[in-house]
């Protein structure tokens, strides 16, 4: 069960804009224990053999949540969130509504949107090669997957963050910010 001076920060952000940068920094200086919903789902390619991208991300999220429920993953991670004995959390992607549902419930429970420009946020995919389609990916194809409904859910997301980053300058700027935002909910 969570303690009461627990943090749990959550990141919402369309791709690039630095969600995971975000919760790494926290868990390097501050020892945040990393959940991550992206994880969850990563496991799933990996048990199954099969290549570790965007689109099957994509398509095994939407088989879990069709069959499951919209709300399966999110009620799966406010519970590994709750049963963590850790002070700090970091969530570095929050893409639907129902991710937050039941994280806004515990107490420490801060939703931090994450923006920046497509155009640095294409470069910073590509440079991070992270997923197997990141490294060639065309700005063209970048563009377009903003229409997914993972990238679509993620502006009403962002709307209900009471914290806002703008992640357009040097890592040293959103580290301040970070040190900023930890410090007013310490």
């Amino acid at each position: 069960m969570t303690n009461s001076k627990q943090q749990i920060f959550v990141f919402a952000g369309q791709m690039g804009s630095g969600k995971d940068t975000c919760a790494c920094y926290l868990a390097e200086k501050y020892g945040a224990q990393i959940f991550s919903f992206t994880n969850m789902l990563k496991d799933i390619t990996d048990r199954f053999y099969l290549e570790f991208n965007r689109d099957n991300l994509i398509g095994i999220s939407n088989a879990i949540r069709s069959t499951f429920g919209e709300d399966i993953m999110a009620k799966t991670m406010a519970k590994d969130v709750d049963k963590s004995q850790a002070n700090m959390i970091a969530i570095g992607n929050a893409r639907r509504l129902a991710d937050i549902e039941y994280l806004s419930k515990l107490d420490g429970f801060v939703l931090t949107e994450i923006s920046a420009d497509i155009h640095t946020r294409y470069e910073r995919t590509k440079i991070r090669g992270e997923k197997a389609s990141d490294a060639n990916q065309t700005y063209e194809k970048f563009v377009a997957d903003h229409q997914q409904s993972t990238e679509l859910s993620i502006i009403e997301v962002a709307k209900q963050a009471t914290v806002h980053i703008d992640n357009n300058g040097t890592k040293d700027e959103l580290y301040a910010q970070l040190d900023r935002l930890v410090k007013k909910h310490s």
